[in-house]
């Protein structure tokens, strides 16, 4: 990979901005107790290390074949999701998960757009990894983008495109405002999905390697969430934990009802993405998930 990352040869990050990770003895895929979500944390400020996570069974992959319902559930939301936020026009760049390209996101873009602010895609075709010259050409999209609209780009990343959203923003903090990440397995070993093998098949890349030489757990230095679900068949929802940092108090875990196949449509995630945007730059509150509605479509992650 190019030199993108920071590079863990350069010496260890604080203990607190390890990613959260989880011993397979102590965890259940399904229904984890807050004791458990306790040990994820707690191995995350004391290990500092990508635990091996196992990768969501096979139930959990079949689930995925739901994405499609959360996409036409889109249409009896849209009233709702209308009364989220409006935005105040500041750019936004979206990057697609592993395989996927721009047309996967373009319902978000789209709902984004409507909320009123200026979206784009990554606008580099089918995403099949950091390939010689992705990741370059993604840094020149964020500073090209901030450069002419005077102001700090919002990074929002699908599974892969996470990784691509937090590691720009490590590498500009000047130029990016807030990182939103969908389904992404930043925390977790690279065996904690089961797209480890496409990855280094469309890559060419081994991801073992790469895991190894980079820190992708450390938390970006601007507000940071992450979105995640406990029914995710791709990837293990503890490798899309943020651990607390020391550094940068604003990092937050939200989790809806998601397949990782439809997160990138399903209006509850659409919902924290718009009102995470919203806020306001040196504003940053934590998610509130007030009203007896919100507590039954965001369920308390540290439950």
């Amino acid at each position: 990979m190019p030199d993108f990352h920071r590079s863990r040869s350069g010496g260890a990050p604080p203990a607190g901005e390890k990613a959260a990770t989880v011993n397979a003895a102590q965890q259940t895929e399904a229904a984890p107790t807050r004791a458990g979500f306790s040990t994820v944390m707690v191995k995350a400020r004391e290990t500092g290390h990508g635990e091996h996570v196992p990768a969501p069974n096979a139930w959990l992959m079949a689930l995925e074949f739901r994405a499609p319902w959360e996409l036409w559930s889109v249409l009896p939301s849209w009233p709702a999701l209308m009364r989220a936020p409006a935005g105040d026009g500041h750019p936004v760049i979206v990057f697609p998960g592993l395989s996927a390209s721009d047309g996967s996101t373009l319902p978000l873009r789209g709902y984004l757009h409507n909320l009123g602010y200026d979206v784009s895609g990554w606008n580099q075709g089918y995403n099949f990894g950091p390939r010689a010259g992705i990741l370059e050409t993604a840094k020149r999209q964020v500073q090209d983008t901030c450069d002419a609209a005077g102001e700090a780009v919002s990074l929002i990343g699908w599974s892969l495109g996470g990784i691509y959203a937090r590691e720009l923003a490590k590498e500009l903090p000047h130029c990016v405002r807030s990182v939103l990440t969908l389904g992404t397995p930043f925390a977790g070993s690279h065996k904690s999905t089961n797209a480890w093998r496409l990855y280094e098949l469309t890559s060419g890349r081994d991801v073992t390697q790469e895991a190894d030489n980079f820190d992708l757990p450390g938390a970006p230095p601007v507000p940071t969430t992450s979105v995640f679900s406990r029914t995710d068949g791709v990837v293990a929802w503890p490798a899309s934990l943020q651990a607390p940092s020391k550094s940068n108090p604003h990092t937050e875990n939200v989790e809806v009802y998601a397949s990782h196949v439809g997160l990138g449509v399903n209006p509850a995630a659409w919902w924290v993405v718009a009102d995470r945007l919203a806020q306001p730059p040196g504003q940053w509150k934590p998610f509130e998930r007030s009203g007896t509605l919100q507590r039954w479509v965001f369920p308390d992650p540290q439950r």
